[in-house]
């Protein structure tokens, strides 16, 4: 009890010497805005260059084919080269600001004359001797906790997952690339993310509708197909596979089926307007009677009408 008493005597001069300037602080003034936006651009920074990193360790490792490898780089330096600038345009990081030295004869506050120091000092020391006393007599060594199991390794060849705002941002520089006829790039950019994400129905339905036009049709439907599984009501999924089904592989009824579902979801009157047109089109083949000239087995399927994400 004694002891108790006396840690107690120690510690309570030692708190208030120690938190006595702590109370006496004005709180900080409000960081400015450029300041905010300097510290967003160092984050991106330092997610892209931590991709580039990634990008370099999966390639050694043989996870990601050269073609991968060269698109994405290319990307994201493009990325990080942008960022370089926006943070070159907010100028060199404010430095913090130096305390101004007191006036000649200014007094020192209470808290920093010698005096109060040492004998804070003394306090410390002292307060720090009781414990330690405190702690040999009442305490035990804790007994030793079990060693937890080693987690499941990798499985060989996944790729290690991103995060996902850095996934949203490779499947919008895929889909520009889809777009506008980049298709060797589309499809490295889907592929990649097909690695770290293999359910994503966006990267199945086009890369899906690419394996198609590279003339792998089984390849490309079965990918479509995935993605039906994963949401039956895509719209871009069934248009794909329905335009593969009727250029590629001529299953008529097939396409009519799959146009006939796209209907129901499709994003507006003109995609509609144009399924209708295309069953119209398939029925009369089925009749014997085509509208137009036999479709070539190579002509891909056209890109889905207003059915963009």
């Amino acid at each position: 009890m004694a002891v108790a008493l006396a840690a107690l005597a120690l510690a309570l001069p030692a708190a208030l010497f120690v938190l006595w300037p702590l109370a006496r602080r004005r709180p900080a003034a409000e960081a400015p805005a450029a300041e905010d936006a300097r510290i967003a651009l160092e984050g991106e920074k330092a997610m892209t260059f931590r991709a580039l990193r990634e990008l370099d360790g999966e390639r050694q490792a043989g996870l990601l084919a050269e073609a991968d490898y060269a698109g994405l780089r290319v990307r994201y330096e493009a990325q990080a080269s942008a960022i370089l600038r926006r943070l070159d345009a907010l100028g060199p990081a404010p430095r913090p600001p130096v305390p101004a030295a007191p006036p000649p004869g200014a007094l020192t506050p209470w808290t920093r004359q010698p005096a109060v120091l040492t004998l804070g000092a003394f306090a410390l020391l002292g307060f720090g001797v009781t414990l330690g006393a405190l702690a040999t007599r009442y305490t035990a060594p804790a007994p030793p906790e079990p060693m937890a199991a080693p987690a499941p390794a990798t499985a060989p060849g996944s790729a290690r997952p991103l995060p996902p705002a850095m996934l949203e941002g490779m499947l919008r520089a895929a889909r520009a690339s889809f777009e506008a006829g980049r298709y060797e790039e589309a499809a490295a950019a889907y592929q990649a993310v097909l690695k770290r994400q293999p359910e994503n129905v966006d990267a199945l339905t086009h890369f899906g509708a690419l394996l198609a036009m590279a003339g792998h049709v089984e390849a490309g439907l079965g990918h479509l197909e995935r993605a039906l599984a994963l949401r039956g009501d895509d719209p871009e999924a069934l248009w794909y596979k329905a335009g593969v089904l009727y250029r590629l592989r001529h299953d008529y009824p097939g396409a009519i089926a799959a146009w006939e579902r796209f209907t129901a979801v499709a994003p507006d009157d003109v995609a509609r307007d144009q399924a209708r047109t295309l069953i119209h089109e398939a029925r009369a083949r089925l009749a014997g009677s085509p509208t137009k000239a036999e479709p070539a087995a190579t002509t891909p399927p056209t890109a889905a009408p207003g059915a963009t994400r």
